[in-house]
């Protein structure tokens, strides 16, 4: 694993270690993270840790023509059963995804070193976020790296406060993208609530191949 100093490049992602860890050191400032991810790889460390640089191999990724809508989902997307908006509470997203409670993690990557790294990306035009409303309340979403002349979206967190409300959020991103030419969405690794989302996981090849 090779340390980054402040002025260092980072190194080719076939040094990575089985896991997928690169590096680590360096900074998060919007230059660095934009570089991270246009090269396929994204920062991911606890609190007490320092910046760790990663980039698995498999990927997982979601080709948009390849989302699977299950029949209830279907049922609410019908019924309009959440309001849907885009970048209009960023930091209120970014905050939410910190906070919530996920089964088996003692804590959270999103710390406010982060927070403020992606809402100085947001502010750039480049980190983006999807809310879920429900009667005027924040009730789910998500954020992530927006590539747009590579034509990629690098999804980093989602939250849900109701049931099926950051899936809903997540399916209404997906047609937007796709709506907007958008060739594949980075879910980074593998779980099964994005593989029953229709993502699958890639050769980093393969994906390095898309990036470029």
């Amino acid at each position: 694993m090779i340390f980054l100093r402040p002025q260092d490049d980072f190194p080719s992602v076939e040094k990575a270690t089985a896991e997928g860890l690169l590096a680590y050191g360096g900074d998060l400032s919007p230059q660095r993270l934009l570089d991270a991810y246009s090269r396929g790889i994204f920062p991911w460390f606890d609190e007490d840790q320092p910046v760790l640089w990663w980039s698995p191999d498999p990927r997982m990724v979601l080709f948009p023509e390849n989302l699977k809508v299950s029949k209830s989902m279907k049922q609410l997307l019908k019924k309009n059963a959440f309001e849907v908006s885009f970048n209009s509470a960023f930091s209120e997203v970014i905050e939410q995804c910190a906070k919530i409670y996920r089964p088996g993690q003692p804590g959270t990557w999103i710390t406010p070193e982060m927070q403020q790294a992606y809402l100085a990306l947001h502010q750039k035009g480049v980190a983006v976020s999807v809310e879920v409303w429900k009667e005027n309340e924040l009730v789910g979403g998500l954020y992530g790296v927006y590539l747009r002349e590579k034509k990629i979206f690098c999804g980093e967190s989602m939250f849900s406060k109701v049931s099926n409300a950051s899936k809903y959020g997540f399916i209404k991103l997906v047609q937007k993208l796709r709506q907007e030419g958008v060739r594949l969405i980075d879910c980074q690794i593998y779980t099964s609530h994005l593989a029953s989302l229709g993502a699958a996981e890639i050769p980093r090849s393969l994906f390095l191949e898309y990036l470029r």
